[in-house]
This record gives C-alpha cells, structure tokens and sequence, in this order.
C-alpha cells in the first residue's frame, strides 16, 4: 500500500507525548530535538548543484519540520566539493554533532570518500543525486533517491543513436568519479547500439582552455559530444566548442541541469541536451508533487523559477529519511537503516521509491532535456526496463 507522508507524520504528531517519555531514541538530538546531517558541497565546483540540493531539504523540513514528535534540526556542513574536506565534514556530522541520519551529498566523490566513515558510525547516508554505482556498493548504510550512472550513460548513448548518430566524441574530468563513471558508462552503451568513439579528451584539475581537446574533437568529425561535468566547467567548455565552429549535437547528463551554464555559455548553450531526473510539468505527478511545485516556487521566490530536479531529489531524500525514522519509532542508526530497507512503495516527488538490494532506488525512467531560448525544456521521457 502506498504510503501518505503527511498521514504518516500527523501520526506521529497525535502520539508525541507518548514518544517523548518512551526513551526510544538512542542518539541523534536531545530530548526535544533529532538532528539530521546535510553533507553537501556548498563551494568549490559542484557547490552551484549542491547548494540547489540544500534548497529541496530546506524546504522539506520546513514542510515537516518534526517526526516522533520531536523538531528536525538540520545540521547542514560544507564538504566544499572536496574529497578531503569531505572526510572531515562528516566525521564532523557523526563524532560532534551526533546526527541520526545523514542527507547528500551532491558529487558522487565526496560521497565515495565519506562512505566509510558513515558505515563505520552507523549513521545511515541518504544520497539525493550522487549517481557513480561506488557510492552504496559495499556499504549497506548508504542509500539513495535517484537512478545511477549505468542508466544515464544508456538513456543518453540510446537518445544519440535514435538521433542517427554513429560517430561521438567522449570528454571527462579527471579524477572525478561522477564524470569518469558516466562517460565511461556512455561510452559502452553507444558502442553497444552500433555507434563508434572517435575522440577522447581529458579535462584536467583548474583547467580553463578546452580548445587543444576541441580541436582533436572538430578534426574527427565527430557529430556528437558527449561531456558529463562539473558546473564550472561546463559553461566555459560549451561556448568554446561554439567558438571553434563545432556545431554538433553536445550532451551530459544532470549536472548541466543548472542556469549557471546557461549564464556562463549564453546563446551557445541553445540545444545542448541532457538527462535528469524529473520535470515539473509531469503529467503523471504524484500527489506529493503537485502540491511540492507551487510550494517550493514561493519558496524560492522570483518570477517563476525552473525547478531543478536536484531539488526535488533532496526533498524525496528528506521525506524517506523521516519515514524510515518513524517506521523505526527511533534514531538508533541500526534501527532506521533496517526500515530504509524496508521501505516499498514510497510516494515521493520524484516519483516511487523502493530500494534494492544495494540500497539504490529502482527507478526506471530518465527525462531529457534541452536549452531553448535560454530556459531548459522538456524534450522526451526515456523508459528503460530490466
């Protein structure tokens, strides 16, 4: 049975007196209040992206602000899209400021890097965004709300050869594990659908000039460019292929989903395409949703900003993470990483959730996305099925 988050949580509210004198928690807040961590990059390159995601689980906790009858506090720590930094912010979260649970973070590398200190806590993690299959595997503490980079790499590879596309040009940062993955994930399932790659090229650490890699791209007639990478980089990298007359099809997956690039590329920007996780005009929206949009606008405030899917993401992370806590009717970590377990069915904004084995949502569709007239729209939903 699909479960109502606001049912569950109005619940929770009516038993509150009960709950507080039960002495159930084991950790997490003190007696009033249950802390939950936000391990995001809010600096650095991936800080545009990140602090988006922020904004999806500031909102949610606004909208329900308690659980067992207590207040949420967020504890939010900055990982500065670093992986080092990223250790720190989360022995920071499990060491001093004793969270329950732990959201983010946005960057599947910081994620990576801060994996083990999560599981060794027992602090259950739950991922909004961070894609690369590593973030989970092995790690039965860490779960997530959005659909992995085997995935992506397929919808986008199968999007470009039903395009007839047969020659692509494949471009990733190095030591980046989201943008490696991804393109490495593309690369495969292009290969796979008849299509050959016919340049690579390696963006390197504090790298502002692209055009030695765009000259190799423009010289192999490649008709396709497939670039998964930071927000920082993309802008730059877009307006400089422009620039050198490369006018082929150029792509990624969700990181470009940002108006940062659309700023920094201009008109260059107009028909890239890319692949996220959600649309706010989804016909087949959950309850959740339609009432998430209107909401989260005024939340926002301006003239009827774009929702980014990165947003909802970390809304649904913020929900599922409460509904794990009051199914467990605690905040011992072991407690609510069996009920994250469990979960089944779960209706959130980005659409159902359950998790498999690995803890990783199962999602199934993708939504592709393109640049016109400065604003992303809506270009096709992909369904991709085991």
């Amino acid at each position: 049975m699909k479960r109502k988050l606001l049912a569950v949580l109005l619940t929770a509210a009516m038993t509150a007196a009960m709950l507080a004198g039960c002495g159930s928690s084991a950790g997490g807040g003190s007696d009033d209040v249950i802390k939950i961590g936000v391990f995001e990059p809010l600096t650095g390159e991936n800080g545009g992206g990140g602090s988006q995601e922020v904004d999806g689980i500031k909102y949610a906790n606004e909208v329900y602000p308690e659980v067992l009858g207590k207040k949420v506090e967020l504890v939010v720590v900055d990982n500065k899209s670093d992986k080092g930094e990223a250790t720190t912010a989360a022995t920071r979260l499990v060491e001093q400021e004793g969270v329950a649970a732990v959201i983010g973070s946005y960057g599947s590398g910081v994620s990576i890097a801060a994996g083990d200190i999560f599981k060794n806590a027992k602090v259950p993690a739950m991922g909004a965004s961070c894609t690369n299959p590593m973030v989970t595997e092995g790690n039965e503490y860490y779960f997530r709300t959005c659909f992995l980079d085997p995935f992506q790499g397929t919808v986008m590879a199968n999007y470009c050869a039903q395009q007839g596309y047969t020659k692509a040009a494949v471009v990733y940062q190095n030591g980046d594990d989201y943008s490696t993955g991804l393109a490495n994930f593309f690369k495969a399932s292009f290969e796979g659908a008849g299509g050959t790659i016919v340049s690579e090229g390696v963006i390197q650490t504090n790298d502002s000039d692209y055009n030695s890699i765009l000259t190799n791209i423009k010289a192999s007639d490649a008709e396709v460019i497939f670039a998964p990478s930071s927000i920082t980089v993309a802008g730059a990298f877009i307006k400089q292929a422009r620039a050198l007359g490369i006018d082929g099809l150029i792509c990624a997956g969700d990181t470009w989903e940002n108006e940062a690039i659309i700023d920094v590329a201009g008109e260059a920007a107009e028909g890239i395409v890319l692949s996220t996780f959600y649309d706010e005009n989804d016909a087949n929206a959950s309850e959740e949703a339609k009432k998430f949009v209107p909401g989260f606008k005024e939340y926002l405030g301006g003239d009827d900003p774009i929702i980014p899917a990165v947003s909802a993401l970390g809304y649904d992370a913020y929900c599922v993470v409460l509904d794990a806590i009051e199914r467990a009717g605690s905040t011992d970590g072991d407690a609510i990483r069996q009920a994250l377990a469990d979960t089944s069915d779960f209706v959130g904004v980005t659409g159902e959730i359950t998790f498999d084995e690995n803890g990783d949502a199962q999602k199934s569709v993708a939504i592709v996305k393109t640049v016109e007239g400065g604003e992303f729209k809506y270009l096709d939903t992909v369904t991709i099925t085991n």
